[in-house]
């Protein structure tokens, strides 16, 4: 069904045939929806930890981290338009030779531009904007609230202005100190040396766009060797981009593939799924992962980062107890309360329901079956208690198997239409994050093939717009959802105050993004 010219293409992407003609029926069944059997909660799924066992737990991860490589992977590539959007609209809907900014904002779909132009000193990028109008002999003093409220914004996001829409967030200033702008970027370089430095070192890994790399690069530059001085830290930074063999077709609503205006095939980022591949050529013990934008000013920051080291230190205790097990197993001498041993691990530490007919099994299959559970990628989640943000949760889910197995499921892969998944989804208490530390290497310091233990069924379908034409779109499984479905997951509750993303400009209003 694929022209000469199709086959090229998707050659050149690093793609194969079978691969697209799987996107393509995947596309056409449908999205393969979780089947929740209950929301993980405190002390059923969720541990919680006192603040005598948390600062044992910092303390552990502090004694046993020096010879590990430890590497922060920060997905990096967003674009931050999305954070300019409602004044977009405000730019398209507002004049000031028609009505009043007071009249404006009154009304209640505006309330976000309220907030915005009422705060303006606060943000770190004011004086900035101010300068730059200056240097376009704007005079402020002659004009009107509104007509000013407009030329800021103008100025701030327009591609003949400071062209702040056009910018990766992680290159956007976030912060201010004594004067000086601070990048969401740099932010995340001195967080790594609260928690993520071993022998004096500090190894990032920032996922990019390629069209952004040289900003980032020249951001670095720019930063590098005064933050070193002012933290004794030598920076490994490196950048990866997403691949061009994770892109994925799409279909039109007659479930025809999708062609640009010059016939060739529309391929389209597969979300941060793709980003699995990145994490899998990175060679490291510990590997943190956070996204770019949820960052703290510096002073908050000393104090949330500790819980950085709290789910690192419960990584380190439930491996140094897997890789024992795992070396027992391997002696072949192995007692049956050894077994029972590993049993109720499994069962209570990792979360790994044991089949029922475990103890009906031979010597050798106990084995194979417990060595199978164990030797496995392990992620230790933060799980912050719900209030009401956006997102996915920790849930309790069974497959097509009827294995049940400790997930991370976005709210898309739920089907709302049945009562009972509702009826789960409203009893939960906590919701993800994004803040884990993985063990991506096995007992014998071997790493482990990541794309071994992803669940192809967990892929996203969404509905997107192309050149006015509405396409069905395929994304991979979420990077922390189905892209870690095999792994071995503990889920550890943290404080609020370690989630602070900035979704939109005004989250920079917020006390943690506010230096005191």
């Amino acid at each position: 069904m694929f022209l000469d010219k199709d086959i090229d293409q998707i050659y050149k992407k690093g793609i194969t045939i079978e691969q697209i003609k799987g996107q393509i029926t995947r596309l056409k069944d449908g999205m393969t929806h979780s089947q929740l059997i209950g929301a993980a909660t405190i002390g059923k799924g969720i541990e919680s930890y006192n603040e005598a066992e948390t600062e044992k737990l910092i303390q552990f991860y502090d004694e046993n981290n020096k010879a590990l490589s430890i590497l922060k992977f920060v997905p990096a590539s967003g674009a931050a338009s999305r954070m300019f959007k409602f004044l977009f609209q405000f730019l398209s809907n507002y004049s000031p030779a028609k009505e009043s900014i007071e009249s404006f904002v009154g009304k209640q779909a505006n309330i976000l531009v309220d907030t915005f132009i009422s705060n303006l000193k606060l943000f770190p990028f004011y004086s900035e904007v101010l300068a730059a109008a200056r240097e376009r002999h704007v005079d402020f003093d002659v004009l009107s609230r509104g007509e000013r409220c407009v030329i800021f914004v103008k100025i701030m996001i327009d591609e003949d202005g400071l062209n702040y829409a056009s910018f990766p967030k992680g290159l956007l200033p976030f912060h201010q100190y004594d004067g000086v702008n601070i990048t969401a970027f740099q932010e995340h370089l001195f967080e790594s040396t609260l928690y993520a430095t071993s022998g004096g070192n500090s190894n990032l890994h920032f996922t990019v766009s390629e069209k952004h790399h040289r900003y980032f690069n020249d951001e670095l530059n720019k930063i590098k060797e005064d933050l070193q001085q002012k933290t004794d830290t030598t920076f490994n930074v490196s950048f990866s981009y997403q691949k061009g063999e994770t892109e994925t077709v799409a279909l039109t609503h007659k479930d025809k593939v999708y062609r640009n205006e010059d016939g060739s095939i529309l391929f389209r980022p597969a979300g941060h799924g793709a980003l699995l591949e990145n994490l899998n050529e990175l060679d490291h013990d510990i590997i943190f992962i956070k996204n770019i934008d949820n960052i703290v000013v510096a002073n908050k920051n000393i104090e949330v980062s500790k819980y950085k080291k709290l789910l690192a230190g419960v990584l380190l205790e439930a491996q140094e107890k897997v890789f024992e097990y795992l070396h027992k197993l391997d002696t072949g001498n192995v007692s049956n309360s050894d077994f029972q041993l590993m049993v109720v691990f499994l069962r209570y530490r990792l979360n790994v329901p044991i089949n029922v007919d475990f103890e009906t099994l031979s010597y050798q299959e106990k084995t194979d079956y417990l060595k199978d559970k164990l030797n496995r990628p392990i992620r230790v989640c933060g799980m912050v208690k719900n209030q009401g943000e956006p997102g996915g949760g920790p849930f309790w889910v069974k497959d097509k198997n009827d294995e049940v197995s400790l997930q991370i499921v976005e709210f898309a892969q739920i089907d709302f239409s049945k009562t009972v998944q509702q009826g789960i989804v409203y009893k939960a208490t906590h919701f993800n994050p994004t803040d884990l530390v993985c063990g991506v290497k096995d007992y014998k310091g071997d790493k482990f093939n990541l794309k071994d233990y992803v669940d192809p069924e967990a892929a996203f379908i969404t509905t997107k717009t192309q050149n006015g034409v509405e396409i069905k779109a395929l994304e991979l499984p979420g990077l922390w959802n189905g892209s870690m479905a095999f792994w071995n997951s503990i889920f550890v509750e943290v404080p609020l105050e370690t989630f602070n993303p900035v979704k939109t400009v005004n989250d920079l209003l917020k006390p943690a993004h506010q230096v005191s």
